[in-house]
């Protein structure tokens, strides 16, 4: 089994759910994502552009300042960077700046000029499962069929097979129910061929688990809980925001998984 992939969340801007405004400077950035290397991360992923419930809309021109001299000054760090937009200038201009890798929540569909950056940069990019509707026949069927032809879209632009991972899209146009469902059939998904990330760290279905009301920040064991949960189901990384805890865990869980079926 290969080791599991941490993305860890670095994000640059001011009203994000979790962390919003913690590390919108290049300084403090900087810090935390020095931090998550320590920590054992392998992909550091930095979003300049918050969509919690009730964001604020920027412009590209924004998006990119928050985000090329955070990149720039983190690129020598060690771990990939990716850069979390949909839009392909900012893609661009990120990927010019050193990140390598591109997470765009919106599957290629927002702005198709985002996979020919990805073909131009050869840079892996993960594909998440998200529209602009909110229905489905059987939810799973449908989220393997909507990210199969994103899959074939990106292909399409010249993106290499290789470079493409799927993500399940938990916290989008999605009720807990299907959420549920989906982490019940995540293995389907696997089963397509593409590598997989799961990233339900600390979002909706994370404090539904919980017994009490928690802050975003106090959902990290139960985060955790659902990244054995990923293990066992075969996703191939977790986009987190506790490094530390997750990647321990995930080693951990492995290697007694590894020693119990031996």
């Amino acid at each position: 089994m290969e080791r599991l992939k941490i993305m860890g969340i670095l994000n640059v801007t001011p009203d994000s759910f979790s962390d919003g405004g913690k590390y919108n400077s290049v300084e403090d950035a900087f810090v935390r994502a020095r931090s998550m290397v320590h920590e054992g991360v392998d992909i550091i992923d930095v979003g300049g552009y918050s969509t919690r419930p009730g964001y604020t809309e920027i412009t590209e021109e924004e998006e990119i300042s928050r985000v090329v001299p955070v990149i720039e000054a983190i690129r020598d760090l060690g771990p990939a960077i990716s850069i979390d937009t949909f839009r392909g200038p900012v893609a661009r201009r990120a990927l010019e700046a050193g990140a390598t890798m591109i997470n765009d929540q919106w599957r290629g569909t927002y702005d198709e000029t985002i996979l020919d950056a990805a073909r131009d940069f050869d840079a892996p990019i993960f594909l998440m499962h998200n529209n602009d509707h909110a229905s489905y026949g059987d939810v799973v069927e449908d989220m393997i069929q909507e990210l199969v032809a994103s899959a074939e879209l990106a292909k399409s632009h010249g993106v290499k097979n290789g470079n493409i991972w799927l993500d399940p899209g938990i916290g989008f146009v999605k009720s807990r129910e299907e959420e549920l469902e989906v982490m019940r059939r995540l293995d389907e998904l696997v089963a397509v061929g593409y590598p997989v990330l799961l990233a339900t760290s600390r979002k909706r279905m994370i404090k539904e688990l919980m017994d009490e009301e928690t802050p975003a920040h106090g959902r990290d064991e139960a985060t955790a809980a659902t990244t054995i949960h990923g293990i066992n189901k075969g996703v191939a990384g977790v986009r987190v925001h506790n490094v530390a805890l997750n990647r321990k865990l995930a080693d951990a869980y492995v290697r007694l998984k590894g020693d119990l079926d031996g």
